[in-house]
Protein backbone atom coordinates (compact mmCIF):
# COMPACT_ATOMS: atom_id res chain seq x y z
CA UNK A 1 0.00 0.00 0.00
CA UNK A 2 1.32 3.63 -0.90
CA UNK A 3 1.70 6.32 1.57
CA UNK A 4 -0.48 8.53 -0.15
CA UNK A 5 -3.36 5.92 0.70
CA UNK A 6 -2.68 5.72 4.17
CA UNK A 7 -4.78 7.21 6.59
CA UNK A 8 -3.21 10.32 8.15
CA UNK A 9 -4.33 9.26 11.35
CA UNK A 10 -1.36 7.13 12.00
CA UNK A 11 -3.06 3.38 12.32
CA UNK A 12 -1.29 2.02 9.21
CA UNK A 13 -4.67 1.36 7.40
CA UNK A 14 -6.00 2.94 4.72
CA UNK A 15 -7.94 5.78 4.83
CA UNK A 16 -10.98 3.84 2.83
CA UNK A 17 -10.59 1.40 5.96
CA UNK A 18 -9.85 3.75 8.54
CA UNK A 19 -11.81 7.26 9.07
CA UNK A 20 -12.71 7.46 5.68
CA UNK A 21 -16.13 5.83 6.32
CA UNK A 22 -16.33 7.90 9.46
CA UNK A 23 -16.15 10.89 7.78
CA UNK A 24 -18.68 9.51 4.92
CA UNK A 25 -20.80 9.18 7.78
CA UNK A 26 -21.22 5.01 7.76
CA UNK A 27 -21.70 5.49 11.24
CA UNK A 28 -20.46 6.52 14.74
CA UNK A 29 -16.48 6.37 16.30
CA UNK A 30 -16.51 3.31 18.78
CA UNK A 31 -14.30 5.29 21.04
CA UNK A 32 -13.04 8.61 22.41
CA UNK A 33 -10.04 7.52 20.83
CA UNK A 34 -11.66 6.68 17.41
CA UNK A 35 -12.79 9.69 17.21
CA UNK A 36 -9.85 11.69 18.36
CA UNK A 37 -8.30 9.97 15.43
CA UNK A 38 -10.73 10.58 13.23
CA UNK A 39 -11.08 14.29 14.04
CA UNK A 40 -7.12 14.39 13.75
CA UNK A 41 -7.81 13.15 10.25
CA UNK A 42 -10.48 15.62 9.11
CA UNK A 43 -8.02 18.30 9.71
CA UNK A 44 -5.59 16.73 7.54
CA UNK A 45 -8.04 16.00 4.50
CA UNK A 46 -9.90 19.37 4.96
CA UNK A 47 -13.50 17.95 6.50
CA UNK A 48 -14.98 20.55 7.70
CA UNK A 49 -18.06 19.25 8.11
CA UNK A 50 -17.96 16.04 9.74
CA UNK A 51 -15.90 18.37 12.74
CA UNK A 52 -18.42 20.47 13.26
CA UNK A 53 -20.39 16.87 13.58
CA UNK A 54 -18.51 15.59 15.97
CA UNK A 55 -18.31 18.45 18.16
CA UNK A 56 -20.42 18.64 21.42
CA UNK A 57 -23.36 20.44 21.03
CA UNK A 58 -23.10 22.91 23.92
CA UNK A 59 -19.60 23.94 22.36
CA UNK A 60 -19.70 23.38 18.91
CA UNK A 61 -18.78 26.81 16.99
CA UNK A 62 -21.44 28.11 14.54
CA UNK A 63 -19.03 27.53 11.58
CA UNK A 64 -15.59 26.13 10.98
CA UNK A 65 -12.90 27.70 8.74
CA UNK A 66 -9.89 25.51 7.67
CA UNK A 67 -6.74 27.26 7.23
CA UNK A 68 -5.46 25.80 3.98
CA UNK A 69 -1.85 26.74 4.72
CA UNK A 70 -1.57 24.39 7.72
CA UNK A 71 -0.39 20.68 6.41
CA UNK A 72 -1.26 18.29 9.28
CA UNK A 73 1.36 15.28 9.41
CA UNK A 74 1.24 12.75 12.34
CA UNK A 75 -0.97 12.06 15.20
CA UNK A 76 0.51 10.85 18.49
CA UNK A 77 -1.46 9.68 21.71
CA UNK A 78 -0.01 10.25 24.71
CA UNK A 79 -2.54 9.06 26.82
CA UNK A 80 -6.17 7.65 27.71
CA UNK A 81 -8.94 7.91 30.42
CA UNK A 82 -12.02 6.15 29.97
CA UNK A 83 -13.59 6.62 26.45
CA UNK A 84 -13.74 3.18 25.75
CA UNK A 85 -17.09 1.41 24.00
CA UNK A 86 -19.24 1.02 27.08
CA UNK A 87 -18.08 4.64 28.63
CA UNK A 88 -20.08 7.69 28.50
CA UNK A 89 -16.79 10.05 28.95
CA UNK A 90 -13.49 10.28 28.08
CA UNK A 91 -9.92 12.10 27.95
CA UNK A 92 -7.36 11.68 25.36
CA UNK A 93 -4.22 13.15 25.07
CA UNK A 94 -2.29 13.83 22.22
CA UNK A 95 0.65 15.59 19.84
CA UNK A 96 -0.07 16.55 16.34
CA UNK A 97 2.16 17.75 14.11
CA UNK A 98 1.90 20.26 11.33
CA UNK A 99 3.62 22.34 9.38
CA UNK A 100 2.71 26.32 8.86
CA UNK A 101 4.72 28.82 6.82
CA UNK A 102 7.44 26.48 5.89
CA UNK A 103 8.04 25.65 10.40
CA UNK A 104 7.32 22.08 12.11
CA UNK A 105 4.94 22.86 14.80
CA UNK A 106 3.67 21.06 17.75
CA UNK A 107 -0.08 20.94 19.09
CA UNK A 108 -0.52 19.03 22.34
CA UNK A 109 -3.91 18.80 24.01
CA UNK A 110 -5.52 17.11 26.44
CA UNK A 111 -9.15 16.91 24.82
CA UNK A 112 -12.49 15.36 27.03
CA UNK A 113 -14.83 13.47 25.29
CA UNK A 114 -18.91 12.61 26.08
CA UNK A 115 -20.88 10.49 24.24
CA UNK A 116 -24.22 12.37 22.61
CA UNK A 117 -27.23 10.30 21.86
CA UNK A 118 -25.10 7.42 21.78
CA UNK A 119 -22.19 9.06 19.53
CA UNK A 120 -18.92 10.41 20.84
CA UNK A 121 -18.67 14.01 20.48
CA UNK A 122 -15.45 16.02 20.98
CA UNK A 123 -16.38 18.61 24.36
CA UNK A 124 -13.35 20.57 24.68
CA UNK A 125 -9.27 20.48 25.50
CA UNK A 126 -6.52 21.96 27.76
CA UNK A 127 -3.83 23.04 25.28
CA UNK A 128 -0.59 22.53 26.88
CA UNK A 129 2.60 24.21 26.03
Amino acid sequence: MSSENLCPCGTGRSYAECCGPLHAGSGPASTAVALMRSRFSAFAVGAAGYLLTSWHPDTRPAELTLDDTIAWRRLQIVDTDAGGEDDTTGVVEFRAQYIHDGSRHILHERSRFERVGGQWHYLDGEIYG
